[in-house]
């Protein structure tokens, strides 16, 4: 079984910076594949960033290619997500979501999920 917990999120200028811990608990971390997704008001929950139990990590949105970085620490359980370059249309609920090994596309793959971390862009 695994649990995830998601901080790191608040209120940033465009042009920012945030980094996203998922700190993992329950099984070794190296098991798993963690993704982000994102969700903002009105908007369908998008998958943002994934790496798996090997790694290096694939980005999926566009938007975020070039500016968003995810990374794993299997000895601390945690994975980041590191944001760069901030713009306002990154304002979301951020989550992270764990499943075996293998990263995916499709939200409905993961089985353990964050709470969820609120990300504010604007100035």
């Amino acid at each position: 079984q695994l649990q995830l917990v998601e901080s790191g999120g608040g209120l940033v200028q465009p042009g920012g910076s945030l980094r996203l811990p998922c700190a993992a608990s329950g099984l070794t971390l190296g098991y798993y594949a963690i993704g982000w997704f994102r969700q903002a008001p009105g908007k369908e929950r998008e998958a943002v960033s994934c790496i798996s139990f090997s790694g290096p990590g694939t980005n999926y949105a566009d938007s975020i290619k070039g500016r968003f970085t995810i990374s794993r620490d299997n000895a601390k359980k945690t994975v980041y997500l590191q944001m760069n370059s901030l713009k306002p249309e990154d304002t979301a609920t951020y989550y992270c979501a764990g499943q075996n090994y293998h990263c995916s596309y499709y939200a409905a793959d993961f089985g353990s999920w964050g709470q969820g971390t609120q990300v504010t862009v604007s100035s």
